[in-house]
């Protein structure tokens, strides 16, 4: 295929409501920001978004949005260095990819894209995960 497709999620604790971006190519913290205030601008109260140690959250643009999201609501919270199984959304990517989606959904960047829609506009539905 030669191109990436990343997935950017956010996940109510429950696992039952899940809010994807995606973009081709490396992510740049510019599009983590910006996927942030699209997500952020359908909240109603406040709430903790849970972060892993990632490069990409620990950039210098992002954390100068912290005051900014705070005040509107949004509070950012890292996990500990080397917690990855405290990280919900990583053992769903981890689903996905093993469980979901088909070999043939990687035949091209287009046939991803439409499968990894197909998946998250049913998840909760078809598509679930028990963190139990």
């Amino acid at each position: 295929m030669g191109k990436r497709l990343n997935v950017l999620g956010f996940m109510k604790a429950s696992g039952d409501e899940l809010h994807t971006f995606c973009g081709e190519g490396s992510v740049k913290a510019d599009f983590v920001i910006e996927s942030i205030n699209t997500w952020r601008s359908g909240l109603t109260k406040p709430t903790v978004l849970v972060l892993d140690n990632a490069r990409i959250h620990r950039s210098a643009s992002l954390a100068a949005q912290l005051t900014t999201w705070q005040q509107q609501g949004l509070f950012i919270f890292f996990l500990p260095t080397y917690s990855l199984h405290l990280n919900r959304i990583e053992r769903l990517w981890l689903k996905a990819k093993q469980r979901w989606l088909n070999p043939i959904d990687y035949e091209s960047l287009a046939s991803l894209r439409c499968a990894l829609e197909r998946i998250w506009s049913q998840f909760g539905q078809t598509y679930q995960i028990n963190f139990n």
